[in-house]
């Protein structure tokens, strides 16, 4: 029992340091994403399929490499674009929650790319135009760790608010 609410506590804070992580990157947000699904499955909290430890392990790993090979920061060494990002991919994700569990990740995934359409309307995202090809790099660089992080911390929360 008390190995159970450790466990419970420890996986929390994982998540929560995962949704800090998106908002302001010091490292990549989904590793403790990841870490606090595996925390909360390991104290009997939720119950998380094997199929899914497998996908999101291997969307965290490739996200990890992602993040060691994209060029840190942005261009005009501003960094207000992940604000953006972050807010609407968890505001997607808890959309697609509230719609329908199925779709929460397809909430989380336009919620982060409406996130960075609004960024590149700021007079400090001029630089990354919308339909253009920096578009989608800055796309598969910046936005698909916080999708990913988003989405298991989402999981998560559909686990414990389902159960």
């Amino acid at each position: 029992m008390v190995t159970q609410t450790i466990l419970l506590i420890a996986g929390a804070v994982c998540l929560v340091a995962a949704l800090v992580l998106v908002l302001w990157p010091r490292w990549v947000a989904a590793v403790p994403a990841f870490a606090g699904l595996v925390l909360l499955h390991l104290s009997y909290t939720i119950a998380v399929p094997t199929i899914t430890f497998v996908f999101w392990g291997i969307a965290t790993l490739i996200t990890t490499g992602l993040y060691y090979l994209s060029p840190s920061g942005e261009p005009d060494g501003n960094s207000s674009s992940n604000l953006y990002v972050g807010f609407t991919a968890m505001a997607g994700g808890m959309l697609g929650i509230m719609l329908a569990p199925r779709v929460m990740v397809l909430g989380v995934i336009l919620g982060a790319m409406m996130g960075q359409l609004a960024y590149s309307r700021t007079p400090a995202g001029k630089w990354m135009l919308s339909p253009s090809m920096l578009f989608w790099r800055y796309f598969a660089a910046k936005c698909l760790p916080a999708i990913v992080a988003v989405a298991i911390v989402c999981i998560a929360v559909m686990g414990i608010v389902i159960d």
